[in-house]
């Protein structure tokens, strides 16, 4: 029976996934191999190789290099998730989490230096939550069926 022929109420009881344009899905695949590979080339690159440019801004908060090398490898699995259409929605909420951190660092010990850098990074990060919402769900599920 097609879903012409079905009654309204059973339309309604199986909601079908978000279905997206052309264009929304390439501009949402864009969006996410570009903030994948910043975080994971850009961003993190410089603090697991220890780059100066991302030294001192740490020795200035004052945890040691043990912190720079764990955001550090945050950012590289979370650029990783990013290209991964299944994981982009879980990753970007982590992501979002840590661009408040780095927002709230950046004002409390780096005098907020570049303060706005990771306010920008947050829009495109929950775009991408919110597009992907129906795959985060589903992988949720398939985690709790698993436990």
């Amino acid at each position: 029976m097609s879903e012409a022929t079905l009654p309204a109420s059973a339309t309604l009881a199986a909601p079908a996934a978000v279905q997206r344009s052309r264009r929304a899905t390439v501009a949402l695949h864009t969006l996410r191999i570009a903030l994948g590979l910043f975080f994971a080339i850009a961003s993190a690159s410089p603090k697991l190789t220890a780059h100066v440019s991302a030294t001192e801004p740490f020795d200035k908060i004052g945890f040691g290099d043990w912190f720079m090398y764990a955001i550090g490898g945050l950012e590289l699995a979370g650029g990783i998730a990013l290209l991964i259409p299944v994981l982009s929605g879980v990753a970007s909420l982590a992501f979002v989490g840590l661009m408040v951190g780095a927002f709230s660092f950046s004002l409390a010990f780096l005098g907020g230096e570049f303060w706005y850098t990771p306010l920008i990074l947050i829009v495109p990060l929950l775009l991408i939550a919110r597009a992907q919402r129906d795959q985060t769900v589903r992988l949720l599920k398939a985690v709790q069926r698993r436990v």
